[in-house]
Formats: structure tokens, sequence, C-alpha cells
């Protein structure tokens, strides 16, 4: 069960504060979801609204340095830029058109009113991302000999991919703004899941065998990932 988002001043700065009521939860608990740039606390059931305010309170400066190591959030707008495969598209609004959102070159185009352009531009990357990330999984699976049993494509806060142990694997659809070796290397780890559901030495040795490109992808998601983990802006 959870209530909607409060704003809460702390420190001399307004923060967003998400609350969560858990049967589970034993303590007042708190954290900062890189995504939404939101502070979620967690009570047990019984547990006072006050003493999760006196916690958060009491813990401010910790709250403040957290929420400035976030990326802003990207702001997508006529003029404004997305990434696809890593490179920076234009978006530009074409409200009199009736082609829906298409890419000619490098500028994403966006018809319809100007209030519907995120959720326009955000349904047409998700449909690229069906499209795109499962033909190169299709091929990277052809290649190394491993099938997953079947591919789906969401949106997750955390992790770029998953593998289960039925041979499902799952991958997020935001890897399409990432550049084309980032998500070769993502579709490999996940591959390399099939044979080795741990990340053990003959994992790795086999992700390496599967991709060039690990050190580099790493490298970029630890840099860029938070970015594009983020909800999208007007």
């Amino acid at each position: 069960m959870s209530d909607g988002p409060e704003t809460v001043a702390i420190a001399s700065r307004q923060v967003t504060v998400c609350w969560r009521r858990s049967a589970r939860a034993r303590r007042i608990s708190m954290r900062i979801d890189a995504r939404s740039g939101h502070v979620i606390l967690t009570l047990p059931p019984r547990a006072r609204r006050d003493d999760a305010l006196a916690l958060l309170r009491s813990h401010s400066a910790w709250v403040v340095a957290n929420l400035a190591r976030i990326p802003q959030a990207p702001r997508w707008h006529d003029g404004g830029q997305v990434l696809i495969d890593g490179r920076p598209h234009a978006i530009r609004h074409c409200p009199q058109a009736r082609r829906g959102v298409w890419i000619e070159g490098e500028v994403i185009h966006v018809s319809g009113e100007a209030a519907f352009l995120v959720r326009r531009l955000l349904a047409f990357l998700r449909e690229e991302a069906r499209t795109r990330l499962g033909a190169g999984l299709d091929a990277l699976s052809r290649q190394a000999g491993l099938r997953p049993t079947r591919l789906t494509v969401r949106d997750t806060r955390s992790r770029w991919g998953s593998c289960t142990a039925d041979g499902a694997i799952m991958l997020c659809w935001r890897l399409i703004m990432a550049p084309p070796e980032v998500q070769h290397y993502v579709m490999a780890h996940e591959l390399a899941h099939l044979r080795h559901m741990n990340h053990g030495p003959d994992f790795w040795m086999l992700v390496d065998c599967l991709t060039p490109h690990r050190r580099m992808a790493e490298l970029w998601l630890r840099r860029e990932g938070a970015t594009l983990l983020r909800d999208m802006q007007e």
C-alpha cells in the first residue's frame, strides 16, 4: 500500500517524499529512487509518519548529498534532443502532420498536439526497442547457439536485463538510447546466463567470447546509465 508524493522541507530545500506501507517492514527505512529523484519512506503498518519524518530530517545531509548526485532528468520538447543508439537526435514537433512519430536522418519528428509529445515519443521508442533489441538478440543468439525461450522488453528501474531459470530473457527498453556496443554487451551478458546462472569465471569467460565490448560497456553504463533511467520530463 502506498500514498501519493508529498513535498517536504529539509535542510532549506524541498524534497519529494513517497510513502510506502509494508506488512513485512520491521522498522522505518529510507532510500532514494534515482529514477524519479524521490525519497521513499517505508513504514511498518503501525508506524507513525511523524517518526518517519524525524528519520528523514535527521539524515537531511545524506539525503541532500545523494540527491545532488542524481543526473538531471532528460527534458523532451520541440528543439530538444533524445538519444537513439547513443547518438543525439533533434526532436522536431510537427503539429499538422499525420504520421505519428518517424525518424529522418538524426531528426525525430513527432506529430499531434504538443501536450502529447512526450507520450508519443515514449511509445515510439518502446516499439523501436522491441524491434531493434529483438533483432539484435536473435542475431547474437544464432551466432552463439544459445536460444532463449522468449524475450520481453520492459521498463525496469535498475536492471538492464535479466534471464530466468527457464530461459526467458528480459531487456530494458531504455537500452535503445545506449550505443550499439552497450546493447550488444547486455544481450551477451543475458545470453551467457542461459549456460551459467551465476557470475563465476566460466560465465565471464563466455561473455568475453560473445562480445568484445564488455569493458567499454560497463564503463559507459557506470557513467551514463543513471541518466537513461531517469523519468523523462517535458
